[in-house]
């Protein structure tokens, strides 16, 4: 476990220099190491997934983490599009493409997730800045933490959305966290650049904290029961985030595996710089016994 911190914390802190003369154009030559590099990482990425003994697979995350790292080093390999290696790992760019983001899960045991990413900026002097996943360090704060030093809420990152926030862009990345026993949990969690690292967290939904209720949320967490299925996603013809309402079986609020879905959706829109929550999008009709569903008037 010290090795696997140590290894992981070198590649957390590693700056990664590209070519003086930076282009989008990959030199035949380089492209094809790109290409022997990503089969390797291919192969590497299967094993860190689905060796037989389940302790091994950090070391393999750990060969995986360093052959990435030498890949990444080949000059414009931002612009590499790793088409196999996007099959068995998540890589994923913000909608502004103003990064990518190269993301994965491990299971070190029956009952255990570790969540990896790195963000690489397509600059001339290419940067690489490795996260360490802190979720299950953050606990009934997570929602009102702000974390730096390469600490994030770890999950298999689905989209990244730009705003623009006091004159900087912040980006929203959705994402899926699997690893609590009981519960799964998508998260909404603001992300902003400097040229010095990533910080996580801002108060950009218009939602009170439950810790500090005079304060916002620094992210949105959306918990429920293991179980079920629940969504957190853009919808576009609405222009706005749809989620699932939820409600406890157990009729117990603090108890969040215990919700499921009540079959009404709640959303979130972007205004005065803002996420600003919407409650009962769809209207529901509650039948009496014995009434049928009617066409509303028009």
């Amino acid at each position: 476990m010290v090795k696997n911190i140590f290894v992981f914390t070198a590649f957390v802190f590693m700056l990664l220099t590209g070519s003086r003369a930076f282009s989008q154009d990959i030199s035949p030559q380089n492209m094809e190491r790109l290409q022997i590099m990503e089969d390797s990482l291919v192969t590497t990425a299967d094993s860190m997934y689905n060796a037989f003994i389940p302790d091994t697979h950090i070391a393999y995350s750990e060969r995986f983490v360093k052959q990435l790292i030498r890949a990444l080093k080949i000059p414009n390999s931002y612009y590499y599009p790793f088409e196999k290696l996007s099959k068995t790992i998540n890589i994923i760019y913000a909608d502004d493409k103003a990064f990518k983001m190269y993301n994965w899960e491990i299971t070190p045991s029956n009952v255990q997730k570790r969540y990896y990413g790195a963000i690489q900026m397509p600059e001339e002097r290419l940067k690489l800045w490795g996260l360490l996943d802190y979720a299950d360090q953050m606990g009934k704060g997570a929602e009102d933490s702000i974390l730096t030093g390469r600490k994030w809420f770890g999950a298999i990152i689905y989209r990244i959305m730009s705003r623009e926030v006091q004159g900087r862009t912040v980006y929203t990345l959705f994402g899926l966290n699997t690893s609590n026993p009981l519960s799964n949990r998508k998260v909404l969690d603001p992300m902003t650049i400097t040229e010095t690292g990533v910080t996580f967290g801002a108060p950009i939904f218009g939602i009170a904290s439950e810790n500090f209720p005079r304060q916002r949320v620094n992210r949105f967490i959306l918990e429920y029961k293991k179980t079920v299925q629940a969504s957190l996603n853009w919808d576009e013809e609405r222009k706005m985030i749809i989620f699932d309402k939820l409600v406890s079986q157990g009729n117990d609020p603090h108890r969040k595996y215990t919700y499921v879905p009540s079959g009404q959706y709640d959303g979130l829109k972007w205004g005065n710089e803002t996420w600003n929550y919407q409650s009962d999008l769809i209207p529901v009709t509650i039948l009496k016994d014995g009434e049928a569903p009617s066409e509303q008037p028009k």
